[in-house]
């Protein structure tokens, strides 16, 4: 409306194109006769809040006619997939051909999660055919749903208080080979599959898949019944207090499913506000997030060699000395660690090369990105590098301090520590240079 009175051509314009009178909402109620006009043949998207909508005639009046050209469809707030029919009369009596994209969002999880074959399937679910998109959040899961093979992107949330079973889900997996893109916030019965697949299901297309169940990740979780590609972005959220011990189960022999798709990665970056740990490596991405608060809100950590780089942003948080001291020992082929915005400088660092100096043989670079650095810490740094090269082959060969707000390290602290480091470089940078 606003841009409409920039002039008249702008005007022309906009109102010329059908997709800027495409979507339909609550918040345009005044408009639907318009939209519905100037929008022409493009499909409709269409957002209804149940609640506020059922009393409405004259909105139901004027958009049922033209419910053939929807093609996304957003329902949210009813309270059952049986009575939104009745709250939205007549709107599902015709046959939706062009729906490609559909959402539900029930107020409160049903009360049979998986209704039988024989029950009466909900008319909300008559046009599921040619569906690529669909998004449920705490809606029964009727069997027509899992004859869907359109679909390239699934989205099954807030199914909190059953356990979900995913025996059939296995199967609707096999037969939706195209999906690019699911999230799971669902709590997965681990041993609900009665027989073992003579195969995985390959989801060779898959983009991102989220996880809300950590007993999905375990030796006969999802993760065993699938095969992911490289460049898959795989995300855990951990929905326990304390997910480090978890994770740390999941790798030693024999390989699990997790310890087979982190072989390919070479970079850990940990974030404690939020408490992420992400893994990279080979165009692939792993993410594990956990909720808790305090010392059980730190990322997870777990051995390996195969990291090579180790990011650690504990913003606004202090890093904890036990924090990275665990970290430099489960990494011990590490040759860059990369510290982020730490408001007090990380004496974890200090503590962990004095006390074991051949910790890290491999390490030659760390770097500082706006941390404070002050010429105390500067003087300690070099002392602990000198240290650690008089006591073992181990030798830290670059020092890179990156700041973004000009806030820099006085000259003869730098001067200072070149006598224990041979590269010491001072930049002025919003982001870390590429310190491969």
């Amino acid at each position: 409306m606003v841009l409409t009175h920039v002039c008249r051509y702008w005007r022309r314009a906009i109102s010329s194109n059908p997709t800027s009178w495409a979507s339909i909402a609550l918040g345009w109620k005044r408009l639907v006769p318009l939209c519905l006009e100037r929008a022409g043949a493009v499909p409709l998207a269409v957002d209804i809040t149940v609640p506020a909508i059922k009393d409405d005639e004259d909105f139901l009046r004027s958009l049922l006619p033209h419910t053939s050209r929807i093609g996304s469809l957003r329902l949210v707030g009813f309270a059952s997939t049986e009575t939104v029919t009745d709250d939205l009369p007549g709107f599902f009596s015709s046959p939706m051909p062009n729906l490609t994209s559909l959402e539900l969002q029930q107020t409160t999880e049903p009360f049979e999660l998986f209704p039988s074959r024989g029950a009466l399937v909900p008319p909300v679910f008559q046009n599921t055919a040619r569906l690529v998109s669909l998004r449920l959040t705490r809606t029964p899961l009727y069997p027509t749903l899992f004859k869907i093979s359109s679909l390239r992107e699934l989205k099954v949330l807030g199914y909190t208080s059953r356990l979900f079973n995913f025996g059939t889900f296995v199967g609707f997996l096999d037969s939706n080979l195209d999906l690019e893109y699911v999230a799971l916030d669902v709590q997965f019965i681990t041993d609900s599959v009665k027989t073992t697949p003579t195969r995985k299901v390959p989801l060779s297309r898959l983009k991102h898949l989220s996880i809300s169940c950590s007993k999905a990740i375990d030796s006969k979780g999802l993760l065993s019944y699938i095969s992911l590609p490289r460049g898959v972005n795989l995300e855990i959220i951990f929905t326990g207090t304390d997910p480090s011990a978890k994770l740390g189960s999941l790798l030693p022999s024999p390989p699990t499913p997790i310890r087979e798709l982190l072989a390919p990665i070479t970079v850990m970056k940990t974030q404690l506000t939020p408490r992420v740990l992400q893994l990279f490596g080979n165009s692939s991405t792993f993410t594990f997030r956990s909720p808790g608060d305090g010392a059980h809100g730190w990322p997870p950590l777990f051995s390996t060699t195969l990291i090579r780089e180790l990011h650690v942003d504990p913003h606004p948080y202090r890093l904890g000395d036990q924090y990275l001291s665990n970290a430099m020992k489960c990494l011990p082929a590490l040759e860059i660690l990369a510290i982020s915005r730490a408001p007090v400088f990380p004496v974890g660092l200090f503590s962990a090369l004095t006390e074991e100096p051949a910790l890290c043989p491999a390490l030659k670079t760390i770097a500082f990105f706006d941390c404070d650095i002050n010429p105390g810490t500067m003087e300690k740094l070099g002392e602990v590098l000198t240290g650690r090269r008089d006591l073992t082959a181990a030798r830290v060969h670059r020092v890179v301090i990156v700041s973004s707000t000009g806030k820099m390290p006085d000259y003869t602290s730098v001067q200072q520590l070149r006598k224990s480091v041979p590269h010491v470089d001072i930049r002025m940078d919003d982001k870390f240079p590429d310190l491969s």
